[in-house]
């Protein structure tokens, strides 16, 4: 238990599975000033769990995938840390993220859930339009305070009543996927799983919704959103953006005329 005049503990918790690609380069950010790293693995097969434990031995594993929201809630059960600092394998705390959290835990606020702004990749370009930056999500809170919803895929933390929610200097870089088939596949797996949810929570839809959803996520991300400005990726986001969510409401579509 800390006394009024300590500084507030910080646990860094991350959710993985077969991340021996990045997990090194995301640990080396934080592994000096942090007081806990709590890694929860929902099946690994490569080399995640030896590179792991090279920086932690809070190393936990629940291959019963419940979907992501339910998992993170799962590792923050784990935590006994003042403060959580969610991550990413594929994401890197900047050192001026790093001084802004620090800041954080002098300040120490109460009522308080923080947002950092992640500046993400992709096919290795910094992409600072087409509707991913800025990108302001809440990863750092007291624990005792709240948690992620049960949502299955683009989960987020839950915010109380009456809680402000505070923005922290500081890029969260996120290196998402170099090939682009690859990218492709991950994107194919949230579709199906944003049907499976929608689909148990009685949600209809058309293929002319489909198509309308799709075309409108193209016009938002390459013009609304300026993804023009991002040249040749910029289009293909766009792109990618517009197969995803047609995938999304036709995968819908499909198990509700079963």
């Amino acid at each position: 238990m800390n006394t009024p005049t300590d500084k507030p503990t910080l646990s860094v918790v991350l959710i993985v599975k077969n991340e021996a690609k990045h997990l090194a380069a995301c640990l080396d950010t934080v592994k000096d000033w942090v007081d806990e790293i709590i890694i929860l693995d929902s099946g690994s097969t490569d080399e995640t769990e030896t590179i792991a434990r090279r920086y932690t031995d809070k190393f936990y594993v629940n291959t019963q995938w419940p979907g992501f929201g339910q998992q993170r809630q799962l590792a923050q059960q784990y935590v006994n840390s003042d403060y959580v600092l969610w991550l990413d394998a594929d994401e890197r705390v900047t050192p001026q993220l790093k001084q802004s959290i620090q800041n954080v835990l002098q300040t120490n606020q109460h009522n308080v859930v923080y947002s950092v702004n992640r500046l993400s990749t992709a096919f290795g370009k910094f992409i600072r339009h087409s509707g991913w930056h800025p990108d302001w999500i809440v990863r750092l809170y007291r624990p005792q305070d709240t948690h992620y919803n049960d949502v299955q895929v683009h989960e987020s933390v839950i915010v109380p009543p009456n809680y402000n929610i505070v923005k922290i200097d500081g890029n969260l870089e996120h290196y998402t996927f170099d090939d682009f088939f690859e990218f492709q596949k991950k994107q194919s797996q949230y579709a199906e799983l944003w049907a499976q949810e929608k689909h148990s929570k009685g949600k209809k839809t058309s293929i002319s919704s489909a198509i309308g959803h799709a075309l409108f996520s193209f016009i938002r991300s390459y013009f609304i959103k300026c993804g023009f400005l991002d040249g040749k990726h910029g289009f293909i986001i766009a792109c990618i953006n517009m197969q995803y969510v047609l995938n999304k409401y036709l995968g819908l579509y499909l198990k509700q005329n079963k």
